[in-house]
């Protein structure tokens, strides 16, 4: 599904095959755990069995001793960080929680924290080796849940006050920040509304779910330059944060990007090159080192869990009036939950003309909290979404039209301060009422059909290019925007596009921070479109010089030649793009074209999904029968990773729906920290996600392009709750929406 006036492209909009496709598919591709060095030892890690827990003592003197082992390190091996803030690219962080977080100090604050590590001759040597190290605690009581930890018993951080309007609170607290947004008459809202809804909602902890683990290699050599070779979505945020953990010279460590086996979020924060850096400088030799999956599961950031009070108003006639939010989330050991983007999503797919957000960061006894794709707006979603179906019901109104009746639009001003460009909120909902699915009888007992909105603001952020005509007239692209979900071909056919030449024309690289200019992480939904950018105009750079290289040639003046559809025109003669670069060593020199984006901001993206499902009565199961997603992406650079982007975060929001959550015991001990039993769905559990691509143009990029990759995975808990309701008339507050819960709702119903 298209706007009618569309540009026609030559490149943009078609399918060629990725670049990176062979190296894929035949094994040759290299991972981060790939990675072979001369000497290189193999590192381990010791982790807390405790929730919380002074560390009164760290003895490492046997495993010193023990045979294979090279060098050991502790909390007391890393520079001490004192009280400062870090912006890291996509958020900032207090350098001293997140040194912490990479090896404890005084304490530790979650079962798994990292506190001492060894590298050896064999993996098997360093394991071994941990056994050796004598830890003494003075273990306390955990704290499990954001409510618990709101009432402040008892205190993760003696450092952590709480931020509130740039101001904090003089006490030791857990509530690490409060946030607070307004817009109009709450309470004059509210009494202009008909129907008022209300309901309290609860949301586990749950994993990204990437299929590979976290590594580094690191060589600290004997200049002091540190070398890092790790699969992360930010090479750049990965120097910054080793340099500053390690209080060094950012020029002093270059991170080559390996290949990466999903992230979604979870691959931003480090974990293991400081370690394995001063493991290095130690042992005077490479060192590797590679979590297992149960160490990825209770070590790293997974999506935090929440409490969330909604609460909307709306006239009988379907015009929302007020609307309130009150969110809690879950920061984990330390602080830094995105309980910030949960406040600014919860509204943001409606005109509300009043409304008040509150929301709150808290420390828990569980692993910091990371980015899981558009980070906390699935949460509040689920929330919103299922208290617009509600009022749906109680005034009998298509949920469709009621959504097109309320939504935002361009002007709109949202209830945390940004007021709207141009965006396709409304396109979305009118794909899915258009469509077949939706449009479809369902018939059977216990079916149900369900459908929602969600929204991710989506980032632009700094990236950079180079870009060099090669004289076969192909063009080598140099990026610093690690590769995820297939942006190497993205962005060389936007490259492609603007030169006029066929995307398999562009050879592009991810390279080390060394080798490209300052660019920032892979998230945010912002590589397509902001690396794109900083790719047209490299692109721009190189027209404009090759305009310069022919009017040399035909010896005439520079403004007689003029570029147009692929061609270089002149007075008397024109030519392609590869037949000019191959005359090109006959002028001056090499063309290489440069190519920035920094000040290009997004105006965010909108997905509305529809779902049928079926519901066993007897065991609370959930069958999904059909799934289709509706998705405004700008302009599909191209269609098939759009497509694919739209399906798997559908999947992801679906395995979030109805089974995915971590489960821990009453002293924080995890329970299911491996694929066999933390849930995430597969081929069984979903049909195949129909797609129906929405493309209004963001005019802040050339081509109209808006990220993609993070709103699908918005919608489908709420959706799939609504569809629920539908089939059996319960209502789901909590998340995951499992057997055991729906069954428990079932049972409270008869």
């Amino acid at each position: 599904m298209a706007t009618a006036d569309k540009p026609k492209y030559k490149v943009i909009g078609t399918r060629p095959v990725r670049h990176d496709g062979v190296d894929k598919v035949t094994g040759r591709a290299q991972y981060g755990a790939d990675v072979r060095l001369n000497g290189m030892l193999y590192a381990a890690t010791l982790r807390s069995p405790h929730a919380q827990a002074r560390i009164k003592r760290i003895d490492t003197s046997k495993a010193e001793q023990a045979k294979g082992v090279r060098a050991v390190v502790t909390g007391a091996d890393f520079p001490d960080q004192g009280d400062r803030v870090v912006e890291l690219g996509e958020g900032s962080v207090n350098m001293r929680h997140l040194s912490a977080n990479v090896m404890a100090r005084d304490k530790v604050l979650y079962v798994g924290h990292a506190l001492a590590a060894v590298a050896a001759d064999t993996i098997h040597d360093a394991e071994e080796a941990l056994q050796l190290i004598e830890v003494e605690y003075e273990v306390l009581p955990p704290v499990m849940h954001v409510m618990d930890g709101m009432r402040d018993e008892v205190i993760l951080n003696d450092d952590v006050r709480t931020d509130y309007m740039g101001e904090k609170s003089d006490a030791p607290t857990n509530i690490a920040k409060r946030f607070l947004f307004e817009v109009g008459d709450l309470e004059q809202g509210f009494a202009e509304a008909d129907v008022i809804v209300e309901r309290e909602f609860d949301t586990a902890t749950v994993h990204q779910g990437y299929i590979e683990p976290h590594n580094a290699t690191v060589l600290w050599n004997a200049d002091d330059k540190i070398t890092v070779w790790l699969s992360t979505q930010g090479t750049f945020t990965v120097r910054q944060q080793t340099a500053e953990l390690l209080r060094m010279p950012v020029s002093s460590v270059k991170v080559v990007p390996m290949e990466i086996g999903g992230g979604f979020g979870g691959k931003i924060s480090v974990y293991l090159p400081p370690v394995a850096a001063v493991l290095s400088r130690k042992s005077g030799r490479p060192v590797k080192s590679v979590m297992s999956r149960a160490d990825v599961f209770a070590a790293t950031g997974p999506t935090p869990g929440s409490r969330m009070r909604v609460k909307l108003g709306a006239t009988r006639d379907g015009k929302l009036t007020a609307g309130e939010a009150w969110i809690a989330f879950e920061a984990g050991g330390y602080p830094g939950s995105p309980v910030g983007p949960a406040c600014m999503c919860v509204f943001s797919c409606y005109d509300l003309p009043n409304g008040k957000v509150e929301g709150f960061d808290v420390c828990v006894n569980k692993p910091r909290s990371n980015a899981y794709r558009a980070p906390g707006s699935t949460h509040v979603a689920m929330a919103t979404e299922t208290l617009v179906d509600e009022i749906c019901r109680q005034i009998e109104m298509d949920p469709a039209e009621f959504r097109l009746k309320n939504a935002a639009k361009e002007g709109v001003r949202r209830v945390d301060g940004p007021v709207y460009g141009r965006i396709g909120m409304a396109e979305t909902v009118e794909a899915i009422r258009d469509s077949e699915h939706y449009r479809s009888p369902l018939e059977g007992a216990h079916r149900g059909r369900g459908i929602a909105t969600g929204f991710w603001f989506n980032a632009g952020l700094k990236s950079a290019v180079t870009a060099t005509v090669n004289a076969d007239g192909t063009v080598s692209l140099v990026e610093g925007s690690t590769d995820i979900g297939g942006s190497r071909t993205g962005i060389a056919m936007q490259l492609a596009e603007t030169l006029g030449i066929a995307a398999e024309d562009v050879t592009p690289t991810v390279a080390d921070t060394d080798s490209v200019g300052y660019t920032d992480v892979t998230g945010g939904s912002r590589v397509t479109f902001a690396t794109g950018i900083a790719a047209i105009e490299a692109a721009k750079d190189i027209r404009g010089q090759m305009v310069e290289r022919a009017a040399q040639l035909w010896e005439v003046e520079t403004n007689q030649v003029r570029y147009e559809d692929g061609q270089f025109i002149g007075p008397a003669q024109s030519v392609g793009f590869k037949e000019l670069a191959q005359q090109l060593h006959a002028t001056s020199g090499p063309i290489v074209g440069h190519g920035t984006s920094s000040e290009a901001a997004q105006s965010g993206a909108f997905g509305t999904h529809c779902v049928d499902v079926e519901v066993d009565e007897e065991t609370g199961k959930v069958q999904i029968l059909r799934y289709t997603v509706a998705q405004d992406v700008g302009t599909a650079i191209h269609p098939s990773y759009v497509e694919g982007q739209m399906q798997g975060g559908a999947v992801q929001g679906i395995g979030w729906a109805l089974n995915e959550e971590y489960w821990y015991d009453e002293q924080g001990r995890l329970h299911n920290p491996t694929f066999l039993d933390y849930r995430i769905p597969t081929c069984y559990d979903v049909p195949m996600i129909e797609t129906l691509i929405v493309e209004v143009p963001d005019p802040s990029h050339p081509y109209g392009v808006r990220g993609v990759g993070e709103v699908p995975i918005c919608p489908p808990p709420a959706a799939i709750a609504n569809a629920i309701y539908a089939a059996v008339g319960v209502r789901m507050d909590v998340l995951p929406m499992s057997p055991p819960r729906l069954f428990a709702k079932l049972q409270d119903r008869s």
